[in-house]
């Protein structure tokens, strides 16, 4: 079969013959439609991310949309090394595949799951949101970003806060407040904050997160006691690391949480995905992508990184 191959950590993958996957108990072959070239497929072939194998010689991506050996339609996640979903069929576990509802193309589906998950686990299991609440995005206007917004709102919030770099593109966002981080922005926070912020999700970390934080926590410490604030972790693209004074903790109804593999069962993130798949339809969720066939595969590697890539191995 045909496949995008990993031969070496940090290059990009190459187009090429990959060997055939064979079915085992428990497993099932995949005609993949579509998989998503996303963050941390591109960071488990790099060989840096804390998941990555340790040699290269695989077919990289982490799941997908395609038809499995019964002939449903399926979004799969986490395909059996070294058959990952950047290839034309590949080998997933039966508990790891979830039904694709009708309504949602290969392509849509797929980039819905890809830049949705992450929000609606941190949601739903992490920061578990209750209707009312208010919800700001760090990293708004990335894709993953963009499907926050909207994933929140479904889910109850109230009040949506958008928060990132880009100010012409903040402004097509949907949300009821837009904080540009610019150098006037810390103020602007810190109103957000005083008006009250039950959960952030940043999808950035770095300074970015080190500026909302402090706008969080700086001069508090109410004798009657601070709100709750839950804080999660989701990306590092700005930074992997930041500085956190304990006075930040002490002071303040601040949580940090991280949310993602580790964090979260893989039960948990499969049952998530279900959710959100069937959902979307009715909900409208929009995850803009480029479509493009496999053989791409280096163009879109080497593509623009505010572009969410979805690649077709079959037609």
């Amino acid at each position: 079969m045909k496949a995008a191959v990993v031969t070496t950590f940090g290059v990009p993958p190459s187009f090429q013959d990959f060997r055939e996957p064979e079915a085992s108990d428990g497993e099932t072959v995949v005609t993949v439609h579509a998989t998503a070239l996303s963050p941390i497929v591109k960071g488990l072939a790099s060989g840096r991310h804390y998941a990555s194998g340790t040699t290269a010689g695989f077919v990289p991506g982490v799941d997908g949309v395609g038809i499995d050996a019964a002939g449903q339609r399926v979004y799969f996640l986490f395909p059996k090394a070294p058959f990952g979903s950047m290839a034309e069929k590949s080998l997933v576990a039966r508990e790891m595949m979830v039904a694709v509802p009708e309504g949602l193309s290969d392509e849509r589906a797929a980039a819905i799951a890809t830049a949705g998950l992450a929000s609606w686990i941190a949601l739903t299991r992490r920061a578990k949101l209750q209707p009312g609440e208010t919800v700001m995005i760090l990293g708004a206007t990335g894709s993953a970003g963009g499907m926050a917004l909207q994933t929140a709102r479904h889910l109850g919030a109230s009040r949506v806060i958008a928060v990132g770099r880009d100010a012409a593109k903040l402004e097509h966002l949907e949300a009821d407040v837009k904080i540009a981080l610019n150098d006037d922005a810390d103020g602007a926070l810190r109103a957000q904050f005083d008006k009250g912020v039950d959960v952030v999700l940043d999808f950035v970390w770095g300074d970015p997160a080190t500026r909302v934080l402090r706008a969080a926590t700086q001069d508090r410490g109410a004798r009657t006691g601070e709100p709750r604030l839950r804080y999660v972790q989701l990306g590092t693209v700005a930074g992997d690391e930041i500085a956190v004074r304990g006075d930040m903790l002490r002071s303040t109804g601040l949580e940090l949480i991280g949310s993602g593999i580790g964090s979260v069962s893989v039960k948990e993130l499969l049952a998530g995905a279900g959710e959100l798949l069937a959902a979307a339809p009715a909900a409208g969720f929009d995850a803009p992508f480029t479509s493009l066939p496999l053989t791409s595969v280096a163009e879109a590697w080497n593509g623009d990184p505010n572009v969410r890539y979805i690649l077709t191995p079959v037609r």
